[in-house]
């Protein structure tokens, strides 16, 4: 009887069975080991990877949080942010709520009052976004204001306290812009607590409004103060102080007349925006040989501060193209620190961001006052980033609802 020889390999194991040295499979058992070892390894080395990936992730994911949470909680309030943009769209409440996180405390909520015409004559197949995009025109959106009242009802009341709703769909050239002011706050009581911002001169814009162009000399204008003297409601305007790109030594040439409409309406909550400043229309250009006799824009300001008669104004210092005029050299730093010290009851800030993205463009504009900020008493801090926004706006919500109450059909 012939006896099959089972296969062995080179290493004298049998390929069925297990023989001396040998381990399962025939395979020799310090080889084996080795590759156990081996196997081990690598097993370990993918699970190490996949651990690190999911880190990774956790922490990109988080990482929103993290920058909002980054300069503590309840750092500041906004008094100048606008959920929609130049098309009327924009990011929703409840984002900009995970954006604000427990770092911003309150903030003021409205859109933008104007619409960018996309004109196919002018740009064919590009959809403009932004007034700059496109020399087709602007008209006046009135919806913002219902789209803005229907957005604050739509949050429980513990959102809804976080929030100062704004109107901004009326034209201020337009004598029947005071009535849409009152139609609104009959038509949506409990909403809202002011009015802006709304533009009268503003550099690139102005120009490209259907209609009558806006004056400081208007009467419309000024029956929609008195109306929001009457309403309580608190005002947020844009004016730009001077023209672009306006001469070295000469006086802002809407200086003289945003100072009188001011004085027209002692009674009138006004914060006026960005302090006159704008992306061109920048500080007061005074030459060595004039500064004596032409104040700059710090000095404009501190004058403005010193007059009793303008002591219901007030002075947003929202827009980081304002935030750079600020910090552009220790001088300057030091000198604007030294206004707000001196009147820490008279600014307030705000980022004036539309529909941010994410935390990161949020937070810049704060972030890039930190120089300014740290020249600050604890007190005049306070007051600028929280205390005159509370102040302010709660005693505007007391008033309009107030207002609302006695007007109600």
């Amino acid at each position: 009887m012939t006896r099959i020889r089972q296969p062995h390999d080179s290493f004298g194991c049998n390929h069925l069975r297990g023989t001396a040295g040998c381990g399962r499979f025939g395979i020799p058992r310090a080889q084996l080991r080795a590759m156990s070892s081996r196997f081990v390894s690598r097993a370990a080395a993918r699970a190490t990877c996949v651990i690190c990936a999911l880190a990774i992730w956790a922490l990109a994911a988080s990482a929103p949080a993290a920058r909002q949470a980054a300069g503590g909680a309840n750092e500041f309030y906004d008094s100048h942010f606008h959920l929609t943009n130049y098309i009327q769209e924009g990011i929703t409440v409840q984002q900009f709520l995970q954006i604000m996180g427990t770092r911003v405390g309150r903030s003021t909520l409205f859109g933008i009052p104007l619409q960018q015409q996309w004109s196919y004559g002018n740009s064919g197949d590009f959809a403009p976004t932004y007034y700059l995009h496109s020399d087709a025109p602007l008209y006046y959106y009135s919806f913002t204001d219902a789209y803005i009242a229907m957005t604050y009802r739509a949050l429980p009341p513990e959102q809804q306290a976080r929030f100062d709703p704004m109107i901004t769909g009326f034209d201020p050239a337009d004598m029947y812009g005071a009535d849409h002011i009152r139609r609104v706050l009959k038509t949506f009581p409990g909403v809202f607590t002011g009015i802006g911002e709304f533009s009268i001169h503003k550099e690139f814009v102005s120009s490209k409004i259907s209609g009558e162009t806006a004056s400081l000399t208007n009467p419309a204008l000024d029956r929609i103060l008195d109306f929001a003297a009457e309403a309580g409601l608190v005002v947020i305007i844009h004016n730009d102080i001077d023209m672009p790109f306006a001469k070295v030594d000469a006086e802002p040439v809407y200086l003289t007349q945003m100072k009188a409409l001011l004085k027209r309406h002692p009674k009138t909550s006004i914060i006026w925006a960005h302090t006159g400043l704008g992306r061109v229309v920048r500080p007061a250009q005074v030459s060595a040989e004039a500064a004596e006799r032409s104040p700059n824009h710090v000095a404009m300001l501190a004058a403005m501060l010193a007059d009793p008669s303008l002591a219901h104004v007030n002075f947003d210092i929202s827009w980081d193209e304002v935030a750079k005029y600020a910090i552009s050299s220790p001088e300057i730093v030091s000198r604007v620190a030294a206004l707000f010290n001196q009147y820490p009851d008279r600014f307030l800030f705000g980022t004036d961001t539309v529909a941010p993205s994410g935390p990161a463009p949020y937070y810049a504009v704060f972030d890039m006052w930190a120089p300014v900020f740290r020249q600050l008493t604890p007190e005049t801090s306070l007051k600028i980033r929280k205390g005159n926004y509370q102040r302010i706006f709660d005693e505007g919500r007391r008033k309009v609802r107030a207002w609302e109450k006695s007007h109600a059909t």
